[in-house]
């Protein structure tokens, strides 16, 4: 056999002779499937289908090009992310009376100082009887009771007040709060804001005689504050009050183990309430949100004792020479509240002569001199029937059914000891000789004189601690 290129002639033959069979059977499949693709003739349809009546197709007009234009570079986008401030943050709800209810609670400040939010109240009864089986709204009436106050968030408390009496039948039921985000309906929250269990009613709770004489209201307490000074103020005002008088704290984070050590017989004495309120931290409003935490207060407690005191714990309610709590409460009973004057004491300023018993005197006891200008204006503090009010602020309330006194100084004072509540240790870092009778000692450019009137009571203090809750040791 004959070779050419590397490839035999045999083998050549064989590969053309191999090719012509699947070229033709190639194009048998081809025609089958482009026959197969092909419409039936008129008339070979099967019996089973219909044909459809022929309609004269109209020739659709071409549509003209949608040409995109370019974006306007001027144009801007805006992307939220997340939520500035909620719209409603609720601390407490409480029944203040037969018709009234009031929500107290936080909101975003500027929807409030630049919208229009609004509320409505719904009550819902649970299972009830067929007498009393409709529900019923009223339209809310807020109010700001900070004053302006307010950081991200402001105080908002939103009374309610029906026509008719929720839960009649004592079967219990539930206060809707509808939260509007601005003058249109359609934007709303839905908050059930309180719930009464069947049988929980009772109006005799809305009437005298209340449980306390006097409450106390305490803002929050923060810091590092120092359980000496704690101690003396609880023992001092449990003293003054007398023990038909009730103590409300609020823990903002400055109760320690050490001030919660000084509370503790106190709260088992059943004279103290301590409340953790650290939560409020997650929403930035006024001063650890003490406007907040006073109208939950007064709301909570509202028909627990006939008069409700405000005041901070680095002051002392005193009353001047021949006047008892009882007469001057008696004397102002026809005033709904009425505001308390301040003496300003020195928080540094104590007796040389005396230094070698600090280690034995309270605080109180001998930060004895009191700054003496006059004519100025200082800040006040108050008491009041919390019955009627609606709400309330640090220094007095806005918010109020009848009148408001003022001029009480001859009858009723508070010691302020301002900065004194956070000192550690010794609260004497000033020690200068007692001044002649009826002079003055001058102190960062300040006049003060001696005032030994709350040095005179701290033995009688210190002997009621030990005989009501027995020996302290801070």
């Amino acid at each position: 056999m004959r070779k050419e290129g590397g490839v035999t002639s045999v083998s050549l033959s064989y590969g053309c002779f191999e090719m012509k069979p699947f070229i033709a059977t190639l194009l048998v499949l081809t025609l089958l499937m482009v026959v197969w693709q092909l419409p039936p003739p008129a008339g070979t349809l099967p019996a089973t289908v219909t044909r459809p009546p022929e309609k004269k197709l109209s020739t659709p007009k071409p549509k003209p090009m949608r040409i995109q234009s370019p974006p306007d570079p001027n144009k801007r986008a805006f992307v939220p992310y997340g939520n500035a401030a909620a719209l409603f943050v609720q601390m407490g709800a409480y029944r203040g009376g037969p018709y009234t209810f009031a929500v107290v609670g936080l909101a975003s400040k500027p929807i409030h100082v630049f919208g229009r939010p609004w509320f409505k109240c719904e009550w819902v009864p649970n299972s009830p009887s067929p007498s009393a089986n409709r529900t019923f709204k009223a339209k809310a009436f807020k109010m700001l009771p900070d004053w302006g106050y307010g950081r991200v968030y402001t105080v908002v408390v939103v009374n309610c007040t029906f026509s008719e009496l929720p839960n009649a039948d004592n079967a219990g039921g539930k206060l809707l709060l509808y939260a509007y985000y601005g003058e249109s309906p359609r934007r709303y929250e839905k908050i059930v804001a309180l719930e009464e269990a069947p049988g929980s009613y009772n109006e005799s709770h809305f009437r005298p005689p209340y449980k306390y004489e006097y409450l106390y209201c305490g803002s929050s307490l923060y810091g590092n504050l120092s359980a000496p000074r704690i101690r003396e103020w609880i023992a001092y005002h449990a003293h003054f009050f007398g023990r038909s008088s009730h103590f409300v704290f609020h823990d903002a984070g400055g109760v320690g183990p050490e001030v919660r050590a000084v509370l503790e017989p106190w709260i088992r004495a059943g004279r103290v309430t301590l409340q953790d309120i650290r939560g409020q931290a997650e929403y930035d409003g006024y001063y650890y949100n003490q406007f907040l935490v006073v109208n939950d207060c007064l709301h909570r407690y509202r028909h627990a004792a006939n008069w409700t005191f405000y005041f901070d714990v680095d002051e002392y309610i005193y009353l001047p020479e021949g006047n008892t709590l009882e007469s001057v409460l008696t004397e102002f009973s026809d005033y709904t509240q009425f505001t308390i004057e301040q003496n300003p004491m020195s928080s540094k300023l104590c007796l040389k002569e005396e230094a070698q018993n600090f280690s034995s005197q309270w605080g109180f006891e001998k930060l004895v001199f009191r700054e003496s200008r006059t004519g100025i204006r200082r800040d006040r503090k108050y008491a009041i029937q919390a019955k009627n009010a609606y709400a309330t602020g640090v220094h007095m309330s806005e918010n109020v059914i009848g009148k408001t006194l003022h001029k009480t100084e001859t009858k009723i004072r508070y010691y302020h000891y301002h900065n004194s509540i956070t000192v550690p240790g010794e609260p004497c870092r000033e020690l200068i000789p007692m001044p002649k009778k009826g002079g003055l000692t001058w102190y960062e450019k300040l006049p003060y004189v001696y005032d030994g009137n709350m040095k005179a009571v701290a033995e009688t203090v210190k002997r009621f601690e030990r005989e009501t809750i027995g020996n302290v040791h801070v």
